[in-house]
Formats: structure tokens, sequence, C-alpha cells
């Protein structure tokens, strides 16, 4: 039983570490200009956005994921684990309307409510 609630915190954990990682690192990138124009500019200001802690903390986040996904894989089969993961959208997508006020449609939402119904039967078959 303890090793059940431990693979469904590591898999939460995928789910919000993910979440976070890729959040945190548009909401950074919509704060900056857009990059320049030529390529050795744009590469230098791709490769100083590695040392911005938002990014690097939203890259910590994927690898803590890959981590705890790695734990989740261990105590759960892949068929029973994978459709979990597909949460990521509906979390990701309610997110960013509220925190990156990106829109919401009614489209979107009828995709978030099909998503969940299908990680609900997929978990139970």
């Amino acid at each position: 039983m303890r090793s059940n609630f431990v693979g469904f915190g590591l898999l939460g954990s995928v789910i919000l570490l993910t979440v976070y990682g890729q959040l945190s690192v548009k909401w950074r990138l919509n704060q900056l200009p857009p990059l320049p124009s030529d390529g050795r500019s744009q590469l230098l200001r791709l490769l100083s956005l590695l040392l911005d802690p938002v990014i690097l903390s939203g890259l910590l986040a994927a690898f803590l994921a890959s981590i705890a996904w790695m734990g989740t894989l261990k105590r759960f089969d892949f068929g029973f684990a994978y459709p979990f993961v597909s949460l990521n959208f509906p979390f990701a997508i309610l997110l960013s309307a509220w925190l990156l006020h990106e829109s919401l449609s009614v489209q979107r939402l009828v995709g978030v409510v099909v998503i969940m119904a299908g990680t609900i039967i997929a978990a139970r078959g």
C-alpha cells in the first residue's frame, strides 16, 4: 500500500514539475524583448537565457520530473502510468489562461474534458 502512495506522489510530482517548468519558461520569455535578427546575437541571447534564474528553475523542474518519472515507472506499469502524463495538458491550459492571461476558448475547455475522460478510461483499462 505504501508503495502505491509513494508511486502516486511521484506521478503527481511529474505532472506538477513538468507544468511548472513549461509555464515558468513561457512566463520569463514573455517578459523579454524579441530575439535579435542576426544569428550571432540570437545565439548569444539564447545562451544567456540558460543563466536566467527563472529559466534555470524551469530546466531544473524538468530534470526533477524525469527523476520522478523513473521512480514512477519502477512502481507502476507503463500502460497505467503514462495516461496520467496527459493531465499536463489540462493543467497547462488552465494555468496559462489564469497566470499568463492566454485565451481559453470553449474548444479548449472541451478538449480538457475529453483529455481528462480519456485519462480516466485509460487508467481503468
